[in-house]
């Protein structure tokens, strides 16, 4: 195949990042941490040039008519870039996943055995309009050693060059080689293919963003793919649900910040506590300004709820939508779920303790929630610092990936000249 030049720009950088890993590896905690917090430093002394970055993103967001759930989250602000500068502050915090003797064992013959943790290497980062992974993931790569090559969305490429430019100032300052992050810096779909099948230069890849995209990933990488999941989250009120505890949760799952991927799509209540808590449940989803796609039963007997089709079913929504189904038992909620969910996050609302441990035993998803909001569902609130990813797959990594996720091991044998 006859390389572009942007395939060999490409190429390059990923073949600098990974020879920026190697001298990665060498460093100790306390130099990766230094360099995270000059980098965290910088990023605040630096945000007017990232606002000013990110408006253009902004700007031009709103002449193509992006919708609300995108333009939030592409928007930046001072409290969002306050709020990665100290994720990578709590990220320094965090125990140093690498160079850990998970196990060590002798052999009969003296030859002295060791599992050990160590990064996976060279890291690709893939992901939509959300600048604030630019720092999310950089920062948590370098901590467990590794480079990474980031190719952002072409609608926050203005914010994201501004972002590893402020990084790559910082890194000047530290012990960890600028290199060890790469920004694709241009919109050209040819560029984020060709990291699909970079095995010699990538160890992994990480998409973060729609269905469309990871779909793509998935099905064209050759590259190792670590997966992250859409987010059609349910919320399962059971027949003994609290109703305070029930409607409190599920207004926080569903508006707290609706565009994100641990936000509730679904609510799925039992028809007996639904009938005695009817007026209250709808008044409370219309004061908060939820738009109700509800099943037949539902639609046929209120007039402001629409009628749920198939997609509703499946749809992440990433907006003041929700859709509403009743069951006549807990199994039928699990079908349900099982049915249309994404492995992602679910819950149930129930003062029956074994309601919830039946539920939470047969519902299959990476986080299930007992009387809590899905919006736990982040490295961030579970005290991982700052997450790379939600993965919903069941290899290697499942769940909001901190530093743990982003390490492997080698086995390290020491002999006296033994032969086999």
């Amino acid at each position: 195949m006859t390389l572009t030049k942007t395939n060999m720009d490409v190429k390059e950088q990923a073949a600098q990042a990974q020879k920026a890993a190697k001298s990665l590896a060498l460093l100790t905690t306390e130099q990766k941490n230094n360099a995270l917090l000059i980098i965290a430093n910088m990023l605040k002394e630096k945000k007017n040039t990232i606002l000013e970055a990110n408006e253009i993103d902004l700007q031009r967001g709103r002449d193509k008519g992006f919708d609300e759930a995108f333009m939030d989250r592409l928007a930046l602000n001072e409290s969002r870039i306050k709020g990665f500068a100290d994720g990578l502050r709590q990220v320094v915090e965090l125990d140093d996943p690498t160079k850990i003797i998970e196990s060590d064992w002798v052999l009969e013959n003296g030859l002295q055995v060791q599992k050990v943790t160590v990064p996976l290497g060279v890291i690709g980062m893939i992901y939509e309009a959300r600048p604030n992974v630019t720092v999310d993931a950089t920062g948590l790569a370098l901590k467990a050693g590794n480079a990474i090559v980031l190719k952002g969305g072409s609608n926050a490429i203005t914010s994201n060059k501004a972002i590893v430019d402020v990084m790559h100032e910082a890194l000047e300052k530290t012990d960890i080689p600028k290199e060890a992050v790469q920004f694709i810096n241009t919109t050209d779909r040819e560029a984020t293919e060709q990291l699909f099948t970079m095995k010699e230069h990538i160890d992994v890849l990480i998409p973060r963003g729609g269905g469309a995209l990871i779909n793509a990933v998935i099905t064209k990488a050759t590259v190792p793919v670590l997966e992250t999941g859409v987010g059609n989250c349910h919320i399962y009120i059971d027949e003994q649900a609290d109703v305070e505890k029930a409607l409190s949760i599920l207004i926080n799952a569903k508006t707290d910040r609706p565009a994100v991927c641990n936000a509730a799509e679904t609510v799925i209540v039992h028809e007996a506590w639904f009938q005695n808590n009817k007026d209250v449940f709808l008044k409370t989803l219309q004061e908060h300004n939820i738009s109700i796609h509800g099943d037949e039963k539902l639609a046929n007997t209120v007039p402001f709820v629409q009628l749920a089709n198939e997609d509703d079913w499946a749809n992440e929504y990433l907006s003041l939508d929700i859709a509403v189904k009743l069951v006549s038992s807990l199994e039928d909620a699990v079908a349900h779920i099982d049915q249309y969910g994404t492995k992602h996050s679910e819950a149930i609302v129930t003062e029956n303790k074994e309601a919830a441990a039946r539920f939470m035993t047969l519902v299959d998803a990476a986080a299930i929630y007992h009387n809590a909001s899905t919006r736990f569902t982040d490295g961030g609130a579970l005290g991982f610092g700052a997450e790379i990813g939600i993965s919903t797959q069941k290899l290697h990594a499942r769940g909001p990936m901190g530093l743990p996720a982003l390490t492997t091991v080698k086995f390290l044998m020491h002999g006296t000249g033994q032969i086999r």
